[in-house]
């Protein structure tokens, strides 16, 4: 990954209605990608709107920040696109809750739980994630957007 946000050329800052697929952190940070093909994938899907959740936008900003040593006011520009295209979630007690039921029944950390939870609580069809297993319940299905 570089340093430099890409704009999300293809979404044309368009506002959501209706979305029902959640993005993880790890497909979200491909926007500042230099693997082209990946980063123009999230665009894409990010193109039919989406749900992200505050637990995305912190683990966002931290990676970005550690890893890639991007400046703050670059990093707020990429998110603030991004919430403009995607609807954004508070975690809430339930969403701890539920993912402790499902770190037991699944064996997913503690931080991806409660990302399910925050997908399932939205009522989200699909969680876009590069991280996770494929498939989980009948309600959410997990998949790797670039498989």
């Amino acid at each position: 990954m570089t340093g430099c946000p890409r704009t999300l050329s293809s979404t044309g800052w368009k506002p959501v209605s209706g979305a029902e697929a959640f993005f993880d952190t790890s497909v979200l940070l491909y926007l500042l990608s230099a693997d082209t093909k990946k980063a123009d994938k999230v665009e894409a899907l990010l193109a039919e709107s989406g749900v992200i959740s505050i637990q995305v936008l912190n683990e966002f900003t931290a990676v970005a920040i550690r890893k890639l040593t991007m400046p703050l006011r670059d990093i707020r520009e990429v998110l603030d696109t991004v919430r403009y295209i995607c609807h954004t979630d508070a975690l809430t007690v339930e969403d701890h809750d539920r993912a402790g039921e499902i770190m037991g029944r699944y064996k997913f950390s503690f931080y991806d739980s409660v990302i399910i939870a925050s997908a399932l609580r939205a009522q989200c069809g699909v969680l876009y994630s590069e991280d996770l297993q494929n498939g989980i319940e009948k309600r959410l299905r997990i998949a790797n957007p670039f498989e």
